[in-house]
């Protein structure tokens, strides 16, 4: 089926684990925008769209947005959730990973900037397949292109290795259901280390609550380690900036 005669097959919700998806549209959206503001930016790869949140988020903004993931059902999510927004056949969904998206996406010099947040660059395993998608991102990008990695930076947590991570409780509408987040952390030993991440969704009121759980599984890597992935890949002016459970890179690559 072609991107211009597709249509969803049937209806997917929004992603549950957000309370108010358009705020949370509204809110990715800017900051995104706020981070490229004087870069040049008209073309974007989201290299990890998932269910779509920053894709749709691009979308709006303006952005010309390719959205690529290896996961098949979270792709169509995106595209349902695209659709509900009447913007499906403004954004390009690929199926691809990382380590796919030369063959997959396009080729040299493609894009103005290369995001993924969520956590998704943590959960390549190797050394070789970190290096090989930093590469992949640094091929696809125009000279001068930005790229952009959020991540769970995991070196506060290497030397203790907490099991129990609140995130915090949404109860503002007494109208609403409540929602308690919380994260329970399966650590492996390594080399190299690594993380389960259960991530818990409590929501209702009174005696009666559903809990949902997703799980990813992750290498611990820090910060300061994919930064130096970054310089090795060939990036430059590295910036770090905080951005409520992930550390946000942004890095170029030299004109």
């Amino acid at each position: 089926m072609t991107q211009d005669n597709w249509q969803p097959a049937n209806t997917i919700e929004v992603d549950l684990w957000y309370s108010d998806w358009d705020a949370q549209l509204d809110r990715e959206g800017m900051q995104i925008r706020r981070w490229m503001r004087d870069r040049n930016v008209t073309s974007v790869l989201d290299a990890s769209c998932g269910a779509g949140t920053y894709a749709v988020a691009l979308a709006q903004q303006g952005f010309q947005v390719t959205a690529a993931d290896g996961r098949a059902r979270l792709l169509e999510q995106a595209r349902v959730n695209a659709h509900q927004y009447n913007l499906a056949r403004k954004i390009k969904f690929v199926e691809a990973g990382f380590l796919e998206l030369l063959q997959k996406v396009g080729g040299e010099g493609q894009f103005d900037a290369v995001l993924t947040k969520g956590n998704a660059v943590p959960r390549l395993i190797s050394d070789e397949d970190i290096a090989a998608t930093l590469a992949n991102f640094h091929q696809l990008l125009r000279p001068g292109g930005t790229v952009m990695i959020g991540m769970q930076d995991f070196e506060p947590f290497v030397e203790d290795r907490p099991r129990f991570i609140p995130i915090g409780v949404e109860d503002d509408d007494e109208e609403a259901p409540q929602r308690v987040k919380f994260q329970v952390w399966d650590w492996e030993d390594g080399p190299p280390l690594m993380v389960k991440i259960n991530h818990f969704l409590v929501t209702g009121r009174g005696l009666d609550y559903l809990t949902y759980k997703r799980e990813e599984r992750c290498r611990a890597i820090t910060a300061v380690e994919m930064q130096v992935g970054l310089l090795e890949a060939g990036f430059e002016n590295i910036e770090i900036i905080r951005d409520r459970l992930e550390v946000v890179m942004i890095a170029t690559k030299p004109q």
